[in-house]
């Protein structure tokens, strides 16, 4: 192992990638890939620390590299040994030996040895392979990696920087996503609790909310503390912190650059809080006490990982990729051959340095290959996770009073909750609360999320045919899971599916990680689109409303998976002033 400072520089910068490839800098997070990073993160760490230079020292020390070694090593030490028994002068500065001494054995053994050296690499170029294996793994690992997601830029060769994956297809839609999941999440302003040491009770509370509208994304936004509202509890022993969610302002920008600006607005946060919990000395020593260490061994307090903790959990896009390890090892064969190998370089040398040469390119591709195995481990889990089925979380059941037998009047009329329901929804007075009331009215929906497990499950079992009588059904959750769930049931059963996906307009940009704006949107819309129509039947109908922005990208994707011959028709129609257009596409 490399240990120089100037010598080590190669290996310290790969170690260093690495570590951010498997997400070090996120050690004090705790939920979902987080928390299985961090259970590996000490055989990570071992990985990197010891055992991949250890490898590759190894496989040096064997082949051509450990020929020209011991050639070296064995000239020294024979060396050595004449200026031990024949003097210093011996040896000339310029490594010529006195011809006083060739006829003697040691002086037959030196010049044989210094003819062996001759032929082979200096001990500097050893330590060039050694440099040079390690800046190309720095180079290939790094080019497909970018904030936390492995992503498909494919290098062909000098002249053509990018190639596509075909397999003979006439026409093929391809893109740079589109062989990743495009997770899209939505921010959670759910209250957030935890507790300090010393039983001190710490609030998040989000007290306003910028939002985007009707599925369209502006401006990024970001959850910003209320420092100065920062407000100690002395009775309750608690710590209230307010939160906003929105786009930063023009000042703010300036303030925290383009770059991490989440993580600088915690940092501010982080300088700023204590000095409003002056008046707390207790609260503020729990909060800044130490609860652990990061990547680089620096302390991160209670606070610090809370707060890194809320916004990351509660606002992060990601891919997933869907065979990382058949992509990297792919484009690991790639670089071997196009930037590694170098046919004019190899002719321009000769044969003499080619074993050398191609011990270098198995070296780079047996340690390549053993990282993207621990890489793919991970990416493989989070795939496994993202694609298992969901469980339903809740489920409420709507019926109309005509369906429900008078045995649950008395449980009906009794429940203030659902009487409000039907004031604020149907605009029902309320004050003849009876029996009879009920059966007049029919039509009026009860929904059961107003009353008690045992009310539902006793109504439910009371219905011979539950789907007969619950004729729609509406699903709350991530479209992708959500279809995931319905496919069994529903396959090949729906006469018509409807979507009016975001725009992804100049004007009202749907925000993605990696700005990968076409690419994102493309992934997402390909995989739900996909899944949609599994429950399409056979004579089903899929409509789709977009505008001029994506309506190629969305009629190649529909096209892929429909065929051309299935597209019945385009609608245009102006919905805005501004001139957006409407485009429905009908698709069987």
């Amino acid at each position: 192992m490399t240990t120089g400072t100037a010598e080590g520089a190669h290996i310290h910068k790969f170690q260093n990638l690495l570590r951010e490839l498997f997400q070090f800098d996120c050690a004090d997070l705790d939920f979902g890939i987080y928390r299985i990073m961090n259970h590996k993160r000490d055989a990570v760490e071992k990985f990197i620390s010891d055992k991949l230079p250890d490898s590759i020292s190894e496989e040096l020390n064997r082949g051509p590299s450990a020929q020209e070694a011991r050639a070296f090593a064995h000239l020294e030490d024979v060396a050595r040994l004449i200026r031990e028994t024949l003097g210093e002068d011996a040896i000339g500065y310029d490594g010529e030996l006195d011809p006083r001494y060739h006829s003697l054995p040691i002086g037959e053994e030196y010049l044989e040895a210094r003819d062996a050296a001759s032929d082979a690499r200096s001990r500097e170029a050893v330590q060039a392979v050694e440099a040079s294996i390690y800046n190309h793994l720095y180079t290939f690992f790094s080019r497909y990696y970018e904030e936390g997601d492995f992503i498909s830029k494919r290098r062909y060769s000098r002249n053509q920087r990018y190639a596509i994956p075909y397999n003979g297809e006439e026409v093929y839609l391809h893109w740079a996503n589109s062989d990743q999941y495009y997770v899209k999440t939505d921010a959670n302003f759910k209250n957030y609790d935890w507790n300090a040491p010393n039983c001190v009770a710490v609030r998040f509370r989000i007290m306003e909310a910028d939002v985007e509208q009707n599925n369209v994304k502006g401006e990024k936004r970001f959850f910003l503390p209320r420092v100065r509202e920062t407000r100690w509890d002395a009775n309750d022993s608690a710590v209230t912190i307010p939160f906003e969610y929105r786009p930063l302002t023009t000042s703010e920008k300036i303030t925290h650059g383009n770059r991490n600006q989440q993580d600088k607005i915690i940092a501010a946060a982080l300088a700023d809080i204590p000095r409003h919990l002056g008046d707390a000395p207790e609260a503020l020593a729990s909060l800044t006490r130490e609860r652990s260490r990061d990547s680089k061994n620096n302390p991160v307090t209670y606070l610090e990982h809370h707060l890194r903790q809320y916004a990351r959990k509660n606002d992060s896009d990601f891919f997933i990729h869907k065979d990382l390890s058949g992509f990297l090892s792919r484009e690991l064969d790639f670089y071997l051959k196009n930037e590694v190998l170098n046919l004019d370089s190899l002719e321009a040398v000769g044969e003499s340095m080619s074993e050398g040469w191609f011990q270098q390119m198995r070296l780079i591709k047996s340690i390549g290959g053993r990282i993207i195995e621990f890489l793919a481990q991970i990416e493989n889990f989070q795939k496994t996770l993202w694609e298992k089925q969901k469980f339903v979380t809740e489920t409420h059941y709507c019926v109309t009073l005509g369906n429900i037998a008078s045995d649950f009047y008395p449980d009906i009329v009794s429940n203030e909750s659902q009487w409000q329901e039907w004031r604020d929804l149907f605009d029902v007075d309320g004050a003849d609360r009876s029996a009879q009331f009920l059966q007049a009215n029919p039509t009026l929906v009860l929904d059961t999320q107003h009353f008690s497990a045992d009310f539902t499950d006793r109504l439910l079992a009371s219905f011979d045919n539950l789907d007969s009588v619950t004729d729609s059904l509406l699903v709350n959750g991530e479209n992708w899971q959500a279809l995931n769930i319905l496919r069994n049931q529903y396959r090949s059963s729906l006469d018509c599916i409807y979507i009016d996906p975001p725009y992804n307009t100049n004007e009202n940009t749907f925000f993605y990680k990696n700005s990968y704006k076409h690419s994102s949107w493309i992934s997402m819309m390909k995989d739900r689109i996909e899944l949609g129509a599994v429950l399409l039947a056979k004579t089903g109908v899929l409509q789709t409303a977009i505008n001029d922005t994506e309506t190629h990208s969305l009629r190649s994707i529909l096209d892929n998976l429909f065929a051309e011959s299935n597209r019945m028709a385009t609608i245009i129609a102006e919905v805005n002033p501004a001139g957006q257009n409407l485009r429905l596409m009908p698709l069987p």
